[in-house]
This record gives structure tokens, sequence and C-alpha cells, in this order.
């Protein structure tokens, strides 16, 4: 058996349900792409209430970023912890043989540490490069929009899913007798590496685990962080911005940066306006976008001509939006932008 920390949710059964399969269920060939074969259906309505803001994350789910409600997180996000076993496990002795991933975090840590054979399909996030950093490693393997009844036609005997996969999603599993893993986001670098060892211990590889964390922090413990701290901002689409309590917030105090985002008015994710940023720049801008004077609609605050002014006080590197979203191996390149950026802040010194 295969004990699960707190850090995880699991459903009580071990086995695979012998129910009928339900109504609208498609039959669809495992080496083919979802989008081809399934009608888009309700898995993608999780978090309607935040549609506006997901332009602002470059249509990346907003429970990727533990943001629920215009107050902050959604009341059921769990912390990672490694405290004491869990009541009852989703996995039996043997490694699972048919994992299906609902969020497109897990695809990520899932597609460095499982044997390929063993993935059934990843969440259609991981696909587009615009959104996923394992874009071009997730594009061999099946994905869904993470519905029940796509789920269910892929007769998983694992299925990870983060605390914000739609609830009708997770319930339907659950009665369904589909082994469950649910974990939470992670909001520091910790806890993201304590997630990475997990996701590889209940699929049965806890050596590839061990060794994408190792490189994980070894890639951290390279960033040239000494002298004093930078005052920083993440400046992505629109002015947003991530603040206290995220993930990159920790991240960028392990690169011996200072998130300043609390300094305009951002608590735990929000938008950065123009005019404040302008009026009081901070000395290092993380950015995706290094061109300006081309106004678009999409990017009306990143390409805006009067950010040139800037130029002499404010040093502005790039950092890939699909860098705001996860962990784990995503972090590996995190450090390598942060790297440069920091030392593109030294030779502007």
């Amino acid at each position: 058996m295969h004990p699960l920390p707190q850090a995880v949710r699991v459903n009580r059964a071990g086995r695979r349900a012998s129910a009928p399969r339900p109504r609208g269920l498609w039959n669809v060939p495992e080496n083919v792409g979802w989008r081809e074969q399934a009608p888009r259906t309700g898995g993608r309505k999780k978090l309607a209430a935040l549609a506006a803001a997901l332009a602002l994350a470059v249509g990346v789910p907003l429970g990727i970023m533990g943001l629920g409600t215009a107050q902050g997180r959604l009341p059921d996000q769990r912390r990672a912890s490694n405290a004491g076993p869990a009541a009852s496990s989703a996995a039996s002795s043997a490694a699972p043989r048919r994992i299906v991933s609902t969020d497109p975090c897990l695809d990520a840590i899932l597609v460095h540490v499982a044997d390929p054979g063993q993935i059934a399909a990843l969440s259609h996030y991981s696909h587009n490069p615009r959104t996923s950093t394992v874009a071009e490693l997730a594009r061999r393997f099946p994905y869904t929009y993470a519905t029940a009844e796509e789920v269910l036609a892929l007769k998983p005997d694992l299925v990870l899913a983060s605390m914000h996969t739609a609830p009708a999603t997770r319930n339907a599993l659950e009665r369904m007798g589909i082994p469950l893993a649910t974990f939470p986001v992670p909001s520091t670098v910790a806890e993201s590496l304590a997630q990475v060892r997990e996701v590889a211990r209940i699929i049965g590889h806890p050596e590839q685990g061990e060794a994408l964390a190792r490189r994980i922090e070894a890639a951290l413990d390279a960033i040239p962080a000494s002298g004093p701290p930078i005052p920083t901002l993440i400046f992505q689409h629109d002015g947003f911005s991530p603040g206290a309590g995220t993930l990159q917030n920790d991240l960028l105090r392990r690169a011996g940066l200072v998130n300043e985002a609390a300094r305009y008015g951002v608590g735990f994710w929000g938008v950065v306006p123009l005019e404040r940023l302008v009026a009081d720049p901070p000395r290092l801008l993380l950015t995706s976008r290094l061109e300006t004077g081309n106004p678009a609609v999409q990017d009306r605050v990143l390409e805006h001509p009067v950010l040139r002014r800037l130029k002499g006080r404010m040093v502005r590197a790039y950092y890939p939006p699909q860098l705001l979203y996860c962990g784990g191996p995503s972090l590996i390149d995190a450090a390598r932008y942060l790297t440069a950026a920091r030392l593109a802040v030294e030779k502007a010194s």
C-alpha cells in the first residue's frame, strides 16, 4: 500500500467500479486527442464567475494560482502538509498503470516522473505552448477537458486532480469508485517540492520524484542571490501581478528579490495600474513583453509607449507568463530567467 499524507485527498475506493457507463460516454481511441473526438462540455465551466479575469492569466485556469473569490482563496483551499498518514489510500501495492491528470500543474510533474506507458491522458491546457512549459512533452499524450465522462472513458486506475478541478467531476469519479488523489495549490517552493515527491510516490516512482526535486533545488541554489535584495514587480498581461502568499512571492525571495506588489495595492493576486507603476517604478520589472510602442488590444498595458520613459530608472526583463502558475519542473526555467534578470540589473547599475 502507498499511504497518502494529508496533503492529498483520496476517495475510499481502491478498485475500478463495475457500475454501468454513464449516458453520453464516448468510445475514443486512446492515442487520439480529445479535440477531434468529443464536444466541449461542462468540464471547462469551473470557476465561471472568474471568466473575466481568465484573460489576464493568458488562458490558464485560475485554480492553478489558488485564486478563487475577490477576497482570495476558495473556501476549500488546503495548504500542503507533511503531517501524518491519510485515513485511506488511492493506490494499491502495484503502481497505477492508467493515470489521468486533470490539472496542468500536475501534468508537468507527471510527464517528468512517470513512465510514458502509465499516462492515459493529461489536461488540454498542457498541449498549448502559451500556457504550458511542457507542451512538447505533453503532445505525445491524449488530453481531456476534465469532464467525468471523458475521464471515465479512459478507464483510469488513478486520477490526479487539484482542489480546483470541477467538483462535479471529482464527485462523479468518487461515486464510480475511481481512485482519486486531490492536491492543493502550493504557495511556497517547499510545498511545491513536497508535491513533486508525493506525485512520484503515489505513481510508484519515488526515485524519479527525488531526482526531479534535487534538480529543482540545484537550479534555485544556482541563482546569484548575493547583495542587497532588488525591488521587483512581476507585471504581466494587463498589469496582472502575484502578491503575498503566492508561490511566485516565495520564489522571488529565494532569488534575492523583493516582491513589490503590495506597494501597488496587490494582496494575493491583482492588477497594478499603469499610472502607479509609472509614478513609482520598481528597480526590476519582470514582464512577458520587452518591446513597447505598438499598442494592441490584447496588451495595451505591456506595450504602452510610456514604459519607454522608465528605461533609466527601471530594468525590464523577460519572464514568460507560463512560469506564473505552476511550480514543479517549471521552477527550473524560472531560476534561469531570474538569474538573467539579476545580471541585467547588475549590468545596468
